[in-house]
């Protein structure tokens, strides 16, 4: 029985997490990281969604706080924030015998990496699309200049045009940030890994995505870079090979039982 109505899942700090949660008697859950300033109604959880209730496999996607309809003001969260969120909705509502699928897509695949250590003995593969580990510091910072960092620094604020999009950018966010420290800290367990990025990305470089396969000691490794892909990667070329690799990743996982 599926269970199509998204709920709320109340956080320790009283936060209000929209989810919604598939469930199809599957042993492995996908679970779906948005990016920063997205929600769980784009076309990448969508297309995901739509795919795991077609093959019957359990399906979990979620809004932070400050995003979509979650309780929360945007400029209050951070990594650590989000990151905490999303353990905690896992861990309520996942059992620790499911096998797991993180998906993280921009943003989320930072969040979702930096999980690794909390389900590692649940994780059986990765999925990163667009993805932006530490792109606060190594994107957003490095592009500030002096007067902007000044900006911030007294404002504790400052609203970035960046790539086509507005973002809101708080000191408390940027120096978060740092605290969360992700590529190069080893996972030592062996698990397939897929990369999707745009060559035409004009926000987070392919070298992004290329950054992540320094975590893994052991793995299968593929990085996809689609043509004239942009950091979206939402048109239904972009979707539908998404949805391939995770559905051959699923059948090998399956195999390997």
């Amino acid at each position: 029985m599926s269970y199509k109505r998204s709920k709320y899942f109340t956080t320790q700090n009283k936060k209000k997490i929209k989810y919604l949660l598939i469930k199809k008697n599957s042993q492995i859950t996908i679970v779906f990281f948005h990016g920063f300033m997205s929600d769980m109604a784009g076309a990448k959880p969508t297309a995901i969604q739509h795919l795991c209730e077609k093959i019957k496999i359990n399906f979990l996607k979620f809004e932070y706080s400050g995003h979509g309809k979650s309780s929360g003001k945007f400029t209050d969260g951070n990594i650590s924030q989000w990151t905490n969120e999303a353990k905690q909705l896992i861990k309520s509502k996942i059992p620790k015998k499911q096998k797991l699928i993180f998906i993280g897509s921009s943003m989320g695949s930072w969040i979702a990496l930096n999980l690794f250590h909390f389900f590692k003995k649940q994780i059986s593969g990765f999925i990163g699309i667009s993805s932006a580990p530490e792109f606060l510091e190594k994107i957003i910072w490095k592009k500030f200049t002096k007067r902007m960092k000044k900006n911030i620094m007294d404002k504790k604020i400052y609203h970035l045009e960046y790539g086509g999009f507005k973002y809101p950018i708080t000191k408390q966010l940027i120096y978060d940030g740092k605290k969360n420290k992700i590529v190069n800290k080893k996972i030592n367990f062996k698990i397939p890994i897929v990369l999707f990025h745009g060559s035409k990305d004009e926000v987070v470089p392919v070298k992004f995505s290329k950054n992540i396969f320094k975590n893994f000691t052991k793995f299968k490794k593929k990085l996809i870079v689609i043509k004239n892909g942009n950091h979206s990667l939402s048109r239904k070329i972009d979707l539908k090979k998404i949805c391939y690799e995770l559905h051959i990743m699923l059948k090998n996982i399956s195999l390997s039982r």
